[in-house]
C-alpha cells in the first residue's frame, strides 16, 4: 500500500494531522507513507517519525518546480492520497498526484467546498469536532484504528534550562490571535512572585519586539528564549511547567509533548482547535468574537482576545497547577 498525505500546513495543523498518521502507520505497518507539506513547514515533518518520504512545494516560489513535483508524485503510483487540508490547493494536488483513490472531507466541512469536486470519496464529518478527530475520521476511511491520539516526534536534545519555568508565547501570524504583551508581563511577574516560577517568552520572525515587551512588563520574572528551530521549541516545552499562549504552532507543539497548557482564545474555538487533554484548561471570548477565522479584528474597542483579564489567567493557571 502506497499512501500519499496531503497536510501542507500550517504549522498547528500540521500537529493536528499527526494522530491520523500515526494511526495509518500502526494499522498499516509495512505501507508506504509519503508526506506532502509547504517547504516553510518541512522543518516539523522531518520531526515525525513513521514517514518514508517527505516532499515539499514552494508556495513562495509561486509553484515553478509544480510540474515536476506532480511527475514525482505520479511516478510513486499511490493507492491512496488523504486530503487533510480540505482547501482547493490541496485537492487539487492530491487528484493530480494520481492515487487511485483520492480521500477527502464532505462539502459540508470543507473551508473551500469547491474542493470536494477533486475527491473521489468523501468522509461525512460533524462540524463540531475537535480538528484531531476530524482528522482521524479521514483515516478510518482505510479501515485502521483511530482510539488513539499518539504524536510521534522525534525530539532531538535542546536548550537546557535549570530549575522549573513556564513558557510564554505572545506572538500569533494573527493580529487577533495575540494576548497584550503588558498582560503576558504581569503574569510572568505573579508566577514568579506566587509559584516561584520564572518564565521563558518564545518568539519567532518578526516578533522579537513583541516579546521585548512582555520581559520589560515582567518586572524582571521573565527573560527572552534564545532563537529557537522547531525542534527546540519541542524540547523547552517538554521541560516546562506550563505553557501560556493564543491558538498558535507553538501552543499545539507544546501540547503534543504533553506540556500543561492554558490556552487564550478569540477568534477561533477551543471546541475545534484548543488543547485535547481535559486536565488543560482554555480561556475563550469565541462567543463575543465578530470576526470569527478573520486574520485581524474589525471592531472599534479591539480584538476580543484583549477581554481575557490577567484575573481570569491566573484563576486559570492555578486550576491547571491543581491537577
Amino acid at each position: 500500500m502506497k499512501i500519499l498525505v496531503v497536510r501542507l500546513g500550517a504549522l498547528g495543523d500540521i500537529v493536528h494531522a499527526m494522530p491520523a498518521v500515526a494511526a495509518l502507520r500502526r494499522g498499516m505497518p509495512s505501507a508506504q507513507i509519503d508526506w506532502l507539506v509547504d517547504a516553510r513547514y518541512r522543518e516539523v515533518v522531518d520531526l515525525v517519525r513513521g514517514i518514508n518520504g517527505r516532499i515539499s512545494v514552494d508556495p513562495a516560489g509561486k509553484w515553478r518546480e509544480l510540474p515536476s513535483v506532480l511527475r514525482k508524485l505520479r511516478a510513486e503510483r499511490y493507492d491512496v492520497a488523504l486530503d487533510f487540508q480540505g482547501l482547493l490547493k490541496s485537492a487539487v494536488l492530491a487528484r493530480f498526484s494520481g492515487a487511485a483513490r483520492v480521500i477527502g472531507f464532505s462539502r459540508g466541512v470543507l473551508r473551500e467546498r469547491a474542493a470536494a469536486v477533486f475527491y473521489r470519496e468523501r468522509q461525512d464529518i460533524p462540524r463540531q469536532h475537535h480538528v484531531i478527530e476530524k482528522n482521524l475520521q479521514l483515516a478510518l476511511a482505510l479501515g485502521v484504528d483511530v482510539s488513539q491520539i499518539s504524536f510521534p516526534f522525534d525530539v532531538p536534545p535542546g536548550p537546557i534550562i535549570e530549575g522549573p519555568y513556564a513558557l510564554l508565547n505572545p506572538g500569533a501570524a494573527w493580529p487577533n490571535k495575540r494576548w497584550p504583551p503588558a498582560a503576558f508581563g504581569e503574569i510572568a511577574a505573579w508566577l514568579q512572585e506566587v509559584h516561584g516560577t520564572p518564565s521563558i517568552v518564545l518568539w519567532g520572525p518578526q516578533e522579537l519586539d513583541l516579546a521585548g515587551q512582555v520581559v520589560a512588563a515582567s518586572a524582571g520574572a521573565a527573560r527572552l528564549a534564545p532563537p529557537t528551530r522547531i525542534a527546540d521549541v519541542l524540547a523547552l516545552a517538554r521541560g516546562a511547567r506550563l505553557m501560556v499562549s493564543g491558538d498558535t504552532g507553538p501552543l499545539h507543539l507544546a501540547a503534543a509533548v504533553g506540556a500543561p497548557i492554558v490556552g487564550l482564545y478569540g477568534p477561533t474555538s477551543p471546541v475545534r482547535n484548543g488543547p485535547w487533554r481535559p486536565e488543560d484548561v482554555s480561556l475563550s471570548r469565541n462567543t463575543e468574537c465578530e470576526c470569527h477565522h478573520q486574520r485581524r479584528c474589525r471592531r472599534a474597542d479591539g480584538p476580543c482576545i484583549e477581554r481575557i483579564s490577567t484575573e481570569d489567567v491566573r484563576a486559570a493557571i492555578e486550576r491547571r497547577f491543581a491537577v
